[in-house]
């Protein structure tokens, strides 16, 4: 993975400038006193390892940081403020200041180690990871291109996109930004288009770089070994979702360690293997059918009492409605004569008897029977005009 990395960044000798940056202040304590005396800072650049590209994310880091006072103690020194060390390492900066764009080299060597370095950590580790390795592996290949790759040959051209379109992340971009807003509105300072073709030289040094990257990674990805591949199959999620695939993978394995002898027991040990694997994947599936039953159940039981409620709702709309009928009709009684009076409080009536049956219809109980009258606890009401609609039970009031 490191040389992966390294092979992405060869062409801007990033490296020399990371070296000659910690080398120039490293053991020199009257330097180090000039440089925090000019600058008011105490933070000096990191050490880079040439071997372990991916985790000098952290020395990039802290380049990016001093590089404001780093510019003062140049300044200081061209200016002749400060003594002139003369050595390669202010040479290697002096020459790096010219370049417009080393700071969106430095960005962008940020943006991608740290896409690279949480891979890198997971398995830098003792754990049992194996299985999870190709799947990682594959995503990281994903994150760092625009293209689903497989077996696509990244070094043709042909395959790239366009350099306006690639990502170099945030930062770089910014970057970018602000050179050209520069060589616009101050062209005797910078030229404007050669500042533009800088910047696409740039994007496509980075594709170049990108594309270095894929294919060392591709090159030396354990992907291609169907071993790392089968091991999936250890992998529980994939055991949750697919294991008619699991029972093949291992089945593969296992066949695999007996072609090379890397099984100790020989051909028995690798039945118990199968069956053993074959039951833990047969208790995961009585358990995934056992957690859709109980779902499955819970959501009809819902299903029906939301119907229920629903239904309740319902008929105390319907109740509530008859009962305002009755009073209306027992009102207009009370200004009208003979037949039309008579007609009206027939009506009210009728209703009045009819709601508290509903009531009870909705409550799912009858009737209570009044043993000394024989007449039904339902039929009130009876002393028109000043009869009132049977209140409704507590239990349908706040529906």
């Amino acid at each position: 993975m490191h040389n992966a990395f390294k092979c992405g960044f060869t062409m801007w000798q990033l490296e020399k400038l990371l070296r000659a940056m910690h080398t120039l202040f490293h053991n020199v304590p009257a330097r180090r006193e000039d440089y925090s005396t000019v600058t008011k800072s105490t933070v000096f650049p990191l050490s880079f390892c040439g071997h372990r590209w991916v985790e000098n994310l952290p020395v990039v880091e802290r380049a990016l940081a001093v590089w404001p006072s780093l510019l003062q103690y140049m300044d200081a020194v061209r200016t002749k403020k400060l003594p002139n060390p003369g050595t390669a390492s202010l040479d290697t900066i002096a020459a790096a200041l010219k370049d417009p764009l080393i700071l969106a080299k430095l960005q962008y060597y940020m943006a991608l180690a740290r896409t690279f370095n949480p891979f890198l950590k997971k398995y830098q580790t003792d754990e049992p990871v194996m299985p999870f390795l190709g799947k990682d592996l594959a995503e990281l290949i994903k994150d760092i291109t625009t293209l689903q790759l497989t077996r696509l040959d990244v070094a043709d051209k042909n395959n790239w996109l366009h350099p306006q379109d690639i990502d170099i992340g945030l930062g770089a971009e910014s970057i970018l930004k602000v050179v050209l807003l520069l060589a616009y509105y101050h062209p005797p300072l910078q030229s404007t288009k050669g500042v533009e073709l800088t910047a696409l030289e740039f994007r496509r040094d980075c594709m170049q770089g990108l594309s270095n990257i894929i294919r060392k990674v591709q090159e030396k990805s354990p992907l291609k070994y169907p071993t790392v591949r089968q091991m999936a199959c250890l992998d529980p999620f994939v055991m949750y979702r697919d294991p008619d695939r699991c029972k093949r993978q291992i089945k593969c394995l296992v066949q695999r360690f007996l072609q090379d002898k890397q099984l100790t027991g020989g051909v028995s040990a690798g039945d118990v293997i199968l069956q053993q694997f074959e039951a833990f994947l047969y208790r995961i599936h009585l358990d995934q059918e056992r957690r859709k039953k109980e779902s499955e159940a819970q959501g009809r039981k819902r299903k029906a009492e939301e119907d229920h409620l629903e239904e309740l709702k319902r008929r105390k709309k319907s109740i509530l409605g008859l009962a305002r009928d009755a009073v209306r009709f027992a009102e207009e009684a009370e200004g009208k004569a003979g037949s039309k009076m008579a007609m009206l409080i027939s009506n009210s009536s009728r209703i009045n008897g009819e709601t508290p049956e509903t009531v009870n219809h909705v409550d799912g109980t009858d009737s209570a029977q009044d043993p000394a009258s024989g007449t039904t606890a339902t039929s009130v009401h009876q002393s028109w005009p000043h009869q009132q609609p049977a209140p409704l039970p507590a239990v349908y009031a706040d529906i």
